[in-house]
């Protein structure tokens, strides 16, 4: 899953793949992260993204040198810094100890399919929520993967101590869709 892009003592750069279309079962029912053409919005990670520690924000260990989605994953070639910590985690990948690894994102659109119903695309049958349009944050190293093909942790988790801001969408969209899927339950 992580491979160095080079064989040199103290090697910096890895390669890795960070997501699939692995289903994956949260609160609300399997979820899958579509990978097809324009689904994956890349440009945070392109622009800014950054390596992180199981998810901690405080951790940063590494950036996202290069990022690309290719055979239904998303891939990138990272760096890991040179500070006490990152080096420490940069030995656990080396040696084999870590292997997990994981992304926060952002669902920007969703697709609901019911319970034997196929999705649009006829790749899925439901039930399941397919995240049509969504973006990766941020990358991290993890020590338990939620995905073990890739170590997909899915997507960034409300935590009450990081409310969001009154007019951030985020947490009435997560509640709005349980709601929906509740109703659709009910109907059955």
């Amino acid at each position: 899953m992580i491979r160095a892009l080079e064989e040199t003592e103290d090697n910096r750069r890895f390669t890795l793949s960070f997501s699939s279309e692995e289903p994956y079962t949260r609160w609300f029912g399997p979820e899958i992260l579509d990978h097809s053409d324009g689904a994956v919005d890349l440009s945070r990670l392109t622009d800014m993204g950054v390596i992180l520690f199981n998810h901690n924000r405080d951790d940063v260990i590494g950036k996202v040198t290069r990022v690309w989605i290719e055979d239904q994953r998303g891939h990138a070639d990272i760096e890991f810094d040179d500070d006490d910590m990152s080096e420490m985690i940069r030995k656990k990948v080396e040696s084999g100890t870590l292997k997990g690894v994981s992304v926060g994102y952002r669902v920007d659109s969703w697709e609901e399919v019911m319970p034997g119903k196929q999705s649009a695309d006829g790749k899925y049958t439901g039930p399941c929520s397919i995240a049509r349009k969504w973006a990766p944050l941020e990358i991290s190293i993890v020590s338990v993967p939620a995905d073990a093909t890739v170590g997909v942790g899915r997507e960034v988790e409300y935590v009450e101590e990081q409310a969001p801001a009154v007019n951030d969408t985020s947490a009435y969209e997560t509640c709005r869709r349980q709601l929906q899927l509740n109703e659709n339950y009910s109907r059955r």
